[in-house]
């Protein structure tokens, strides 16, 4: 077994790397959409909202229930698409560790 002050610098090296993934996610850009691409919405990995895209052909105040819904999709999309990137950014570093099954590091 490694002596203590190896596990620290292990430890520590670890935790460097992992504030740098988070950093980086955050520059990973990701497009939500819904009504057929007339509601788009781009996030961070981090979950970040970066802009809304909304297509003329939906600004009728007639159709405000409709509009609220895809808006609600995209965002719903791009939310799951920003936690799929993390979840591979994430993975990529952890790879090598050997952590127990199901555990998961605090992001």
């Amino acid at each position: 077994m490694k002596n203590l002050d190896d596990i620290m610098a292990m430890a520590q090296n670890v935790q460097n790397e992992l504030t740098k993934a988070q950093a980086a996610l955050d520059t990973i850009e990701v497009e939500g959409v819904s009504g057929g691409g007339l509601v788009k919405v781009r996030a961070s990995a981090k979950g970040r909202i970066i802009g809304v895209s909304i297509d003329d052909s939906l600004l009728n105040p007639a159709e405000k229930g409709v509009l609220e819904d895809l808006i609600a999709a995209a965002l719903n999309d791009a939310r799951a698409k920003a936690d799929a990137a993390s979840s591979t950014e994430m993975s990529k570093l952890t790879a090598g560790m050997p952590l127990p099954p199901g555990f998961k590091l605090p992001f």
